[in-house]
C-alpha cells in the first residue's frame, strides 16, 4: 500500500486571488497568510496534519465566491456529485466542513479505515486530487447549502 501523499499548504504574505487560485488548483490543501496570529496558525497546521483543509479567513470568501461564478463548473459538479452514493455524499459534506477522517468516523459510526476508503472513492469519482478540491465540488454542486450531516 502506498503511503499518503504529503500535505501541502501555501504560506505567504500575499492573499491575491491569483495566488489563492494557483495554489489550490495545484493541489494545495491550504492557503495561509503570514500575519495570522501564531496560535491560530499553529491550529491551522495541526488541522492540515489531521487531514482537514485550512484557509485563511480573509481568503475564504474569495475562494468560494470565485469558483461559484462558473456556471458550467456548477453543472459539471452537480453531475459528478450525482454519481456518488448517499454515504459518499455524506462523507463529502463532512470532509468539506473540515472534519478529519477520525471525526467523520465518529460522526457516522465508521472505522477510520472505512472513512479513508470512502474518501478515496469520493476523490476518484470526482476526479480530484485532494480534499480541498472535493470541497469546492461539493460547494459548486450545492451540497453545503445548509448541510448538517
Amino acid at each position: 500500500e502506498l503511503p499518503d501523499p504529503p500535505v501541502v499548504a501555501m504560506l505567504t504574505t500575499f492573499d491575491s486571488d491569483q495566488y489563492v487560485s494557483t495554489a489550490l488548483r495545484s493541489g494545495a490543501s491550504g492557503f495561509l497568510v503570514k500575519d495570522t496570529d501564531p496560535d491560530e496558525l499553529a491550529c491551522q497546521v495541526r488541522s492540515l496534519a489531521a487531514g482537514a483543509m485550512a484557509l485563511a479567513p480573509r481568503v475564504t470568501a474569495t475562494v468560494i465566491g470565485g469558483y461559484l461564478h462558473h456556471r458550467g463548473e456548477q453543472r459539471a459538479a452537480t453531475r459528478a456529485v450525482s454519481l456518488l452514493s448517499a454515504r459518499e455524499r455524506d462523507i463529502l459534506v463532512l470532509l468539506s466542513q473540515g472534519l478529519s477522517n477520525a471525526d467523520i468516523g465518529r460522526r457516522l459510526h465508521l472505522s477510520v479505515g472505512t472513512v479513508k476508503d470512502y474518501v478515496s472513492a469520493v476523490l476518484s469519482k470526482l476526479d480530484v486530487s485532494n480534499r480541498v478540491q472535493a470541497a469546492l465540488w461539493a460547494q459548486r454542486a450545492g451540497l453545503l447549502d445548509g448541510a448538517r450531516t
